[in-house]
């Protein structure tokens, strides 16, 4: 015998009763951002490795271990998995310049790759929608962002997350810091753990953004960036709070919260629960108003999201809020002679008016097959035996109520269906 195959270690499958809430979650999703006005993009799971590496940044965790990256052995091209979204959206923004008649709100949703430890809500495939309004620059669009947020928790019943607030500024702002942080993180060496050694140079921003509690404590007391900010990033946040505030948005100010990626400035912010263990970040964006240059295009502001779907529905299932899987509006069994052939088109014609009607398959005894109508979760069943056939008609048999079966005839079954539909 052949040795059994299973699924790649951090890469789920996910099963029909368990699709069916991630359907009705995705549906959500879907709804909230054509209320607000973005429209869908789909971007290719396999970009050229090089758009990662400058939009995220060379001394990042995602390209410095988690990038799943090849060589095409076809032409010799380096290739990556994408591990995030914004990069390749912002990539089609300049390939077919959909910013050239003005700013555009896209969303995106799709599977994302990257080589981490699996844990709760975190794997090496997840999944991931977001939001980029492109050609934005006001503090307007970071506010509407948040709040489109905040909509969707509300509707998906998500009370226990909470907004986290920071302005990381201008890059000229993070120099002026940046000088002042090396200083203080050369005498507090002793307590940095490798990461942090190793880019207490090259980026120490990430530096604070250290998970380690040893390093976090180490740090506490480094220069903070708000004390760094000029007139107009202080401007620019106090815009996306007074906004936040006319909503009714609560939110915290977290100094430390830089994100992970190097594109961002000004605003950033993080949704955060306290369910889902130590990861507990949900939903995280920001401004990156220089990826556009840094990637080949024209200057153009941007702000966006990205949310973790898996861990979203995770928290959905612990609020008790994931709806069951649909079940069909009817089951239709049959036997006998001419009955497969008189189902079928009976079937065909309940479809057509728009229900869901599952047909028996596989044969078997009435029984039997009144067993999977009743597994089937449909509140009725419709069966079509050999005198059915003769009659031109339809036996109907309530399942889930203690009511009376009936027949139907064939040439009035959708008005029959119908009307035996409300008894449910």
């Amino acid at each position: 015998m052949a040795a059994t195959l299973q699924a790649i270690r951090g890469m789920n499958d996910v099963l029909p009763d368990e699709a069916a809430g991630w359907l009705a979650f995705e549906e959500i999703v879907r709804d909230c951002m054509h209320r607000y006005g973005y429209r869908n993009i789909r971007t290719p799971l396999l970009e050229q490795t090089g758009l990662f590496r400058r939009a995220i940044g060379e001394v990042t965790d995602i390209v410095e271990k988690e990038m799943y990256t090849f060589t095409d052995e076809l032409n010799g091209e380096q290739l990556t998995l994408r591990p995030e979204a914004t990069a390749s959206t912002v990539r089609a923004a300049i390939e077919h310049s959909l910013t050239y008649n003005g700013p555009v709100r896209l969303w995106y949703a799709g599977p994302m790759y990257r080589h981490e430890r699996p844990q709760k809500g975190r794997y090496r495939q997840f999944h991931q929608f977001g939001a980029e309004a492109l050609g934005f620059a006001g503090p307007d669009l970071d506010a509407e962002l948040i709040v489109m947020c905040a909509a969707l928790w509300k509707t998906l019943g998500l009370g226990d997350v909470r907004l986290e607030l920071n302005s990381i500024g201008s890059q000229e702002e993070r120099a002026r810091h940046r000088v002042e942080l090396i200083r203080f993180l050369e005498t507090k060496v002793e307590a940095l753990d490798g990461d942090a050694k190793r880019r207490m140079h090259s980026n120490p921003l990430r530096v604070l953004d250290s998970k380690n509690p040893v390093v976090q404590e180490a740090t506490k007391d480094a220069p903070v960036l708000m004390d760094f900010l000029g007139e107009a990033s202080l401007a620019h946040f106090d815009g996306v709070k007074k906004l936040l505030g006319a909503a009714g948005i609560g939110f915290s100010v977290n100094p430390r919260l830089v994100r992970g990626l190097d594109y961002y400035n000004l605003t950033v912010f993080e949704w955060i629960t306290d369910k889902l263990g130590a990861q507990g970040t949900v939903c995280a964006g920001g401004r990156y108003d220089g990826l556009f240059e840094q990637i080949g295009g024209k200057p153009t502001p941007a702000v966006g999201f990205a949310a973790g779907i898996e861990r979203l529905i995770a928290l959905w299932q612990d609020a008790g809020r994931v709806p069951a899987p649909h079940a069909p509006q009817a089951y239709l069994i049959h036997q006998g002679e001419g009955a497969l052939e008189y189902a079928l088109l009976a079937a065909e014609a309940l479809r057509a008016a728009g229900h869901a009607v599952v047909q028996h398959g596989g044969g078997g005894s009435f029984k039997s097959q009144m067993k999977k109508a009743d597994a089937s979760g449909a509140p009725i069943a419709l069966i079509v035996g050999e005198d059915e056939v003769r009659a031109g008609e339809l036996t109907l048999k309530y399942l889930r109520r203690d009511r009376p079966q009936a027949r139907i005839r064939r040439d009035g079954l959708v008005a029959g269906f119908n009307a035996a539909l409300k008894e449910t």
